[in-house]
């Protein structure tokens, strides 16, 4: 994970390199969190991008291995779903859905249809679902799991779930805000440690535009480079 106060004071610094502006940290927060999300969902595009291109033999320079592992930090497995199949508040992607039959001690993995389909296959003989069979739908209050002609519960799911919000918590002294950790709704940012540079210039890039600054981007785009480059110095 990448400490929320690190990334908080390196952003400070650049924003008031030459006097630009404070960054409170309720803004601080909200680019923080819409950040944190932009880098997090990206990484589904980059992922279906680089499936598409042979991979690499070795595995610390492969670009779909890397991806996976990021993502796998927010996989939760075996979730049950709850009363009236509501899915966890925390969803992002739905991975796998199962229902277990306590009769046979077996679980059976279920198919997405769409609310179309549905209508074409729940009356057709050859397609209709079974308990050995199952389809479910998605609707506005959660999944509906269906096998031999009714809903069923006892059903589980696999699912990759959202990043919690980022939160710089803080108490005032003498009319400043002092970093907090201790406080019960604190939260780092959940991503990869190699990730921080990226938030950096992601939250800079959306306090540019609070501070009617664009070039705050452009700051923290040099600070970069030049990291970079020393990095490989």
């Amino acid at each position: 994970m990448v400490n929320v106060d690190t990334v908080y004071q390196t952003v400070l610094a650049l924003a008031n390199k030459e006097q630009r502006g404070y960054i409170t940290p309720q803004e601080f927060n909200l680019f923080a969190t819409q950040a944190q999300m932009s880098i997090f969902e990206q990484y589904f595009y980059d992922l279906n991008q680089f499936l598409r291109v042979p991979g690499n033999d070795t595995s610390h320079s492969d670009m779909v291995d890397m991806l996976e592992e990021k993502i796998s930090f927010f996989e939760q497995t075996n979730s049950t779903v709850g009363s009236g199949s509501t899915l966890p508040n925390n969803l992002y992607k739905l991975q796998l859905v199962q229902w277990f039959n306590s009769t046979t001690n077996k679980h059976y993995e279920a198919e997405y249809v769409s609310q179309k389909d549905w209508l074409s296959i729940k009356d057709a003989a050859l397609y209709k679902p079974t308990d050995k069979r199952l389809v479910y739908l998605r609707n506005s209050d959660g999944i509906s799991v269906t096998g031999d002609g009714a809903k069923h519960a006892n059903v589980t799911c696999n699912y990759v779930r959202k990043p919690n919000n980022p939160n710089w918590t803080y108490v005032v002294v003498d009319e400043k805000a002092l970093y907090n950790p201790n406080a019960s709704d604190h939260y780092d940012f959940e991503l990869h440690k190699s990730e921080q540079t990226e938030l950096v210039i992601k939250i800079l890039q959306l306090a540019g535009i609070t501070l009617k600054d664009p070039s705050l981007y452009q700051i923290a785009s040099t600070e970069n480079s030049q990291t970079v480059q020393q990095q490989k110095q």
